[in-house]
């Protein structure tokens, strides 16, 4: 995915979840934050950060902060892009390990009370797919989540029951940055989430991790991370073939 009008900033504050402040050119100004999680490693006084210009009167903030440089990595931190950018590699013929290259691919489907991220085909096989953003890192781990997700749990307790069903099921990281050494969930901040990922795995949800190359106008998924749930360690072990020969039918 590509963003328009870029441009580089320093972070200042961040007074409540939604806004930042940041100077620019000199200038102090307000930022609207594409992201409600804490990423307080992330957004530290001084750091480098990049923004989406608005050319929008009508908007109460004239920009949108989506990544900031942490050290020698630039992480994008758009809360809205995994979904966007796991939609492209789809589209564009990732290879989904145990399912194939999908033929269709539809967003925003119910089941029972939840909603989930996708329904993709591939062949007669139908597969929900539930995808979550990574931005937190640690030499080279990434884990989710980085703040407590009832929500996170209820998504996977849902695909424990479309895997019940007879459907294949999947729970999606998205790296937001490249070169994790592997994946992880957070049990530290989130002990419910990492057990119930890990029962997850056992009960045949296929879980992925994909890392992206960032660059501070753009996103792209790039290949797989390896991923350790609780003491078994995996993974991902897909590819991605982006030529228009390898898309779905």
């Amino acid at each position: 995915m590509k963003y328009p009008d870029v441009i580089q900033a320093t972070f200042l504050s961040r007074p409540n979840r939604f806004i930042a402040r940041v100077e620019v050119g000199g200038e102090i100004q307000i930022a609207h934050v594409k992201n409600t999680g804490r990423c307080r490693e992330l957004l530290v006084p001084g750091a480098v950060v990049f923004l989406q210009a608005h050319h929008n009167p009508a908007r109460k903030t004239p920009f949108s902060l989506i990544a900031v440089q942490k050290g020698d990595l630039l992480i994008n931190m758009d809360s809205q892009a995994p979904n966007q950018v796991w939609a492209e590699a789809l589209e564009h013929g990732l290879l989904i390990p145990q399912l194939g290259v999908a033929d269709t691919v539809r967003r925003e489907v119910k089941w029972g009370d939840s909603r989930l991220d996708f329904l993709v085909t591939c062949g007669d096989q139908k597969a929900y797919m539930e995808v979550k953003g990574v931005t937190l890192e640690e030499n080279g781990v990434v884990r989710f989540p980085d703040a407590p997700t009832e929500r996170g749990v209820k998504h996977l307790q849902t695909l424990m029951d479309i895997k019940r069903s007879g459907h294949m099921a999947y729970a999606v990281f998205v790296v937001q940055l490249e070169g994790a050494r592997y994946f992880a969930p957070n049990a530290a901040t989130h002990a419910a989430f990492a057990k119930t990922l890990q029962d997850a795995s056992r009960q045949g949800v296929i879980v992925l991790a994909y890392e992206c190359h960032a660059e501070p106008d753009s996103l792209t998924v790039t290949k797989p991370v390896p991923i350790r749930i609780g003491e078994q360690a995996t993974s991902s072990d897909g590819s991605l073939p982006c030529q228009p020969e390898n898309r779905g039918k």
